[in-house]
């Protein structure tokens, strides 16, 4: 065997896949090569939690407690029994936490160890979430990490950062911007982002202020 480097496929070398990614990708490669998953099927569930099971559902969460002081008691006190009764739940999401921002605190969630997020209500992780650089920097300096997210907070406000786990997942409650007081429901929803739920976005009014 010659042992000059002349093969036909690509080198994962200068890929844009992280490793985790890679791994991921010839595990399915594999799976699938030996019949033990579809492809369609896989295909389907991505595409579930895309469209149907995303950020759409948080968003919708954190409007009704936006509208329902009870509602954010309940949220604060049980967020698992509280986002529930919206229908959402299940797998990633058995035990969930929520974090209210506030004048005096912002709070952030990441997954040092891989990457826990909380499907039923955000749907699947970005892939920066999954990033090595946001896992280790946020933890060390997260005022630095929201400034790259354009999120500028003033000196005083504290910024908490919390841990994902297997067991434990963080909804990020934001804090509702001023000169909405009238809107229903489904206009608040509609100005909730998925990264004011992680916590590396505000929320805002298009053409007015945080």
């Amino acid at each position: 065997m010659s042992g000059d480097h002349e093969h036909g496929h690509d080198h994962d070398e200068g890929s844009s896949l992280s490793e985790m990614e890679l791994r991921v990708r010839a595990l399915e490669t594999v799976l699938v090569e030996k019949g033990y998953v579809d492809p369609a099927a896989l295909d389907l569930i991505i595409e579930s939690y895309e469209t149907r099971i995303g950020p759409r559902n948080g968003a919708r969460v954190v409007a009704k407690a936006w509208l329902e002081p009870d509602y954010m008691d309940f949220l604060r006190r049980d967020a698992s029994a509280a986002i529930a009764t919206l229908g959402y739940g299940g797998r990633q999401g058995e035990t969930m936490v929520a974090l209210e921002n506030t004048d005096s605190v912002h709070n952030v969630v990441v997954c040092t160890l891989c990457s826990c997020y909380p499907w039923p209500v955000l749907g699947l992780p970005p892939a920066w979430y999954k990033s090595a650089a946001y896992r280790s920097r946020v933890v060390s300096d997260p005022r630095a990490v929201l400034a790259d997210f354009g999120v500028t907070l003033p000196v005083d406000k504290k910024i908490r950062v919390w841990d994902s786990t297997a067991e434990v997942r963080y909804l990020v409650i934001p804090q509702r911007p001023a000169g909405t007081e009238a809107w229903d429901l489904a206009a608040l929803a509609a100005l909730v982002t998925r990264d004011s739920m992680i916590g590396t976005g505000l929320v805002t009014v298009p053409g007015g202020a945080a």
